[in-house]
């Protein structure tokens, strides 16, 4: 029977929850392919530890590069996270013929653009479906399942930290610095949350898919990110009495005319999604991905975005893909964007101020006569209308707060009536701006 040697870098939650799989689900693994995936090495910079695994049959070392350059590894998973060793390793891996497995989503949202030149140059594949929505097949869904779908949008809640605090606060009426308290003691956000709760994380991964959906190189740096940390419990209430609830979003879709893309939009930030919308009933630590397309309609892929056995699930479902073709074949596999990499360019992307929105505005303004009125009135000199206004009771400093649901309007129009309601001086503080999708059908 024909082996596919294996050999992990990181041991930590998933590079284990990669090893318990190949090494509790073998025989499975071999009756679907008919061939063998074999653990031969792992690295980890600690080795005196409790694995809560028997490794005994599996070569085990402190030197990353040792598995890289054995010649008895035929694939390396990455599992290290971050840019560098990871970039540097998997580049040696391939420069030594071996394949590549990762779930590093920041690897591939910065240097994919040279991971995936210099796989095929180098006869090898490189898997990554693990990168973006955890044990969600979202990536295979979109590169395969939809490919003969002009792609009309993604949407995502691409991040469990921020979904988890977003649910509490809804579910409890409590504060972000509360729930994030919480979510940092149980593990699902890191002493430095900045990654996920300002919505770094979810644009890695938005990068990723926008660019497998319109067939565009990845364009991390320029998507538009907003995260969560401005919205209070008031927000959370006010928004569910309009009938919305709060995600953090990535949207991706494109612009142009005649079919052809031109132009694609790309942006992250908290929305309101109708209460009747499927992906408004994701809770917890979930995620979710919805591709829109020509043909397939609507399709929702909702689970488990991060931890231990649904990642691990995923970067074994590369493993085998792999495996299917190996030692030969790798030409037989999907491009790992979609798209035949001659056609893959980088496309514009659709200048924030010209993104047309619904939007919920809260602001904090005097208890006083014409306040209101000098608001609406600014607002109608930018062509925005509203839709809704809600007054709500005032605090022990005489102020108001005061929630506003506008009509459609671009970006452009919003900023820079937001700039001068905020000047007035009858408006304390800022402006919260929280955006609107609707979700026709």
């Amino acid at each position: 029977m024909t082996e596919i040697r294996v050999g992990i870098l990181g041991l930590g939650t998933i590079g284990l929850g990669v090893a318990r799989i190949l090494l509790e689900q073998q025989d499975l693994m071999s009756k679907r392919l008919g061939k063998k995936v074999r653990l031969v090495a792992a690295a980890d910079r600690v080795l005196d530890r409790d694995f809560g695994l028997d490794l005994s049959t599996v070569r085990l070392c402190d030197d990353a590069k040792a598995v890289v350059t054995a010649d008895d590894i035929d694939l390396v998973v990455e599992l290290i996270g971050g840019y560098e060793p990871a970039r540097s390793f998997v580049m040696e891996a391939m420069r030594h013929g071996k394949h590549v497995v990762t779930a590093n989503k920041a690897l591939i949202a910065k240097h994919g653009e040279e991971l995936f030149p210099f796989a095929a140059e180098h006869g090898v594949s490189i898997g990554f479906e693990a990168a973006v929505g955890g044990g969600i097949p979202c990536l295979k869904a979109l590169r395969e399942g939809a490919a003969a779908n002009a792609i009309e949008s993604v949407y995502g809640i691409l991040n469990g930290t921020c979904n988890f605090i977003l649910t509490k606060m809804e579910n409890e009426g409590a504060s972000y610095a509360d729930v994030l308290k919480e979510a940092q003691a149980l593990g699902y956000a890191e002493a430095d949350p900045t990654f996920d709760v300002e919505g770094i994380d979810t644009a890695h991964k938005l990068s990723i898919l926008a660019s497998m959906a319109y067939g565009s190189t990845i364009q991390f740096d320029q998507v538009f990110t907003e995260g969560i940390s401005k919205i209070g419990a008031a927000d959370i209430e006010a928004v569910h009495e309009l009938g919305y609830r709060i995600k953090l979003l990535g949207i991706a879709k494109p612009h142009g005319k005649n079919g052809k893309v031109e132009r694609v939009e790309m942006r992250v930030h908290p929305t309101l999604v109708p209460l009747t919308e499927q992906i408004a009933q994701v809770s917890d630590s979930y995620n979710a991905v919805m591709i829109s397309g020509d043909f397939i309609e609507h399709s929702v892929l909702i689970g488990r975005g991060a931890g231990e056995r649904p990642t691990a699930s995923a970067v074994v479902a590369d493993i085998m893909d792999i495996a299917r073709v190996f030692p030969h074949g790798v030409e037989f596999l999907a491009p790992p964007m979609g798209y035949q990499a001659d056609v893959r360019k980088a496309l514009p992307l659709m200048p924030m101020e010209e993104v047309e929105s619904e939007y919920y505005l809260r602001l904090t303004v005097k208890d006083m006569p014409g306040v209101i009125a000098s608001v609406a009135t600014i607002l109608a000199e930018h062509q925005i209308s509203l839709e809704a206004m809600q007054q709500k009771e005032r605090n022990a400093a005489e102020n108001v707060a005061v929630v506003m649901l506008t009509h459609l309007t671009t970006e452009g129009n919003l900023q820079a009536a937001i700039r001068r309601i905020e000047a007035l001086s009858t408006i304390a503080g800022e402006v919260l701006i929280l955006r609107k999708e609707p979700f026709d059908d």
